[in-house]
């Protein structure tokens, strides 16, 4: 798995959508989650489509979020119901540890546990888990996701267990989401360096 997953919205963005992504890209960016729901299909394909281009030179990956078909896999939200097996990588949205073990029954490849910390994106949702809850065994690959908006907190989570760190607001907002997704990296492989991942 990739030790750092971006997620797109629009509506936070600085700069064009896809002028972000190529710059969180060129930042070493290497999974991204294709929000924006709220696009037609044909658009939200499109633009998978497109981000898609912008990685397939560099071994990555591209998941739509929410059910609509897509070759590359999906990331489910919490209350998305499950597609039938076999449709390429599966992550879901889970709010406990519970749910994480839920969705590994179910067949996810992964999950993002939210909120670690208070989020501008989603401002009054949690309350705020803590580091701590990705401390101990989980059965899949669990993502950090939540006011990641500092290379220290990025630090922080790995540090507690995280298999990696989901970042929305913090690049979709950033003057430089190249460095933005640089700094947060390195900050994801230096932890990576110091825990042994199980």
């Amino acid at each position: 798995m990739f030790p750092l997953l971006i997620l797109t919205d629009q509506a936070q963005a600085r700069r064009p959508l896809l002028d972000v992504v190529a710059a969180s890209v060129e930042g070493g960016a290497r999974l991204i989650v294709v929000r924006e729901k709220d696009l037609p299909a044909p658009q939200r394909l499109g633009l998978a489509s497109q981000i898609e281009g912008l990685l397939a030179q560099l071994g990555g990956q591209v998941l739509l979020g929410g059910t609509l078909s897509w070759h590359g896999g999906h990331h489910l939200a919490a209350d998305d119901p499950w597609p039938p097996p076999g449709g390429g990588l599966l992550g879901r949205s889970c709010h406990t540890r519970e749910e994480v073990a839920l969705a590994a029954a179910r067949g996810a490849g992964y999950a993002t546990l939210s909120p670690v910390f208070p989020t501008r994106s989603k401002p009054g949702y949690g309350p705020p888990l803590g580091p701590d809850a990705l401390r101990g065994p989980l059965p899949i690959p669990t993502y950090a996701l939540g006011g990641i908006d500092s290379a220290e907190r990025a630090h922080k989570c790995m540090l507690a267990g995280a298999g990696g760190v989901a970042v929305m607001g913090t690049i979709m907002r950033a003057a430089d989401p190249a460095a933005a997704t640089a700094e947060v990296l390195a900050a994801v492989l230096a932890a990576v360096q110091q825990v042994p991942r199980r």
